[in-house]
């Protein structure tokens, strides 16, 4: 091969080998530095096709999408000096990819680091302005938009936005959980004998109301009770008259049997009396019986 050929290939090889150390590209997902000599020259690189100055210029990718800082728990004191244990996670994503860069030295572990100790101060301060029960069940939400805030203007000084923060679970350690549930069933136990004796007192007037209405009714019944049979006892005793003063033999006679019948209607009935006693008047002759009275 000419020597013209060979020297050819040579400089297109190395002209393809510049234009290469030329150019870079930057990912959807990606932003960029690029250095010259050790110092930041541009930032945030958009995705898409750039130039740089091979041999004096190096270029460093880092990830923008978003990422999650998910800490282990800790205890938190309340107003009244309660201890909980707060598990929580932060969503940031790079803000400022030179910010980024010159703060926590593009490590996502640094960056994690510091956003842990922001985070857990801005928990530690919410925590401690509320007290146990207004934390744990009545202001979470509150916590995490005011925790988000004041987070997400420590973490810019990082070159960092926060995204969201999330308090995943509140725990109470089991000595604290210990007393909470004692005083939690006292207090459940109070309640339940307040229902009770007020129970007990609805029954009883209930009761008593009942009581009273039973013997007013009962009163009432042997009222009328009572009126009716003397009613009755009335028409039956002027019935009586009407028919003693129609027939009066028959009406003593028809006496007289039923004061037979009455007398004799036992096995062992035994009566000591005169045979001549008034009782026996219809056991005599026809013609005594035919006697006035």
């Amino acid at each position: 091969m000419p020597r013209s050929a060979s020297a050819l290939i040579v400089v297109v090889a190395a002209l393809l080998a510049l234009a290469t150390a030329s150019v870079f590209t930057v990912d959807e997902t990606q932003t960029a530095i690029r250095f010259q000599l050790g110092e930041i020259v541009q930032s945030d690189y958009e995705p898409g096709l750039h130039f740089k100055f091979p041999l004096v210029n190096n270029v460093r990718k880092f990830d923008k999408r978003v990422q999650t800082l998910d800490a282990e728990p800790d205890r938190f004191l309340t107003v009244e000096k309660k201890n909980v244990i707060v598990d929580a996670f932060v969503k940031w994503r790079i803000a400022s990819v030179g910010r980024y860069y010159t703060s926590v030295g593009g490590d996502p572990r640094q960056a994690n680091l510091r956003l842990d100790q922001i985070t857990k101060d801005g928990l530690r301060s919410e925590f401690s302005k509320r007290s146990l029960q207004d934390a744990v069940s009545g202001e979470r939400t509150q916590i995490m938009d005011v925790l988000a805030t004041a987070t997400n203007l420590e973490a810019s000084q990082l070159g960092i936005e926060i995204v969201d923060v999330r308090i995943k679970r509140i725990d109470l350690p089991a000595e604290v959980s210990s007393s909470v549930y004692a005083r939690m069933r006292a207090e459940r136990e109070r309640v339940a004998r307040d229902f009770r004796s007020r129970g007990l007192e609805a029954a009883e007037r209930i009761r008593a109301d009942a009581d009273r209405q039973s013997t007013v009714i009962v009163a009432e019944a042997y009222r009328d009770a009572e009126k009716v049979r003397g009613e009755g006892d009335a028409i039956a005793a002027e019935t009586y008259a009407q028919a003693f003063n129609r027939n009066a033999e028959f009406y003593a006679f028809y006496r007289r049997l039923n004061a037979y019948r009455t007398s004799f209607s036992g096995n062992r009935d035994l009566l000591v009396l005169d045979p001549s006693s008034e009782f026996f008047r219809y056991f005599k002759s026809a013609t005594a019986a035919a006697e006035p009275q």
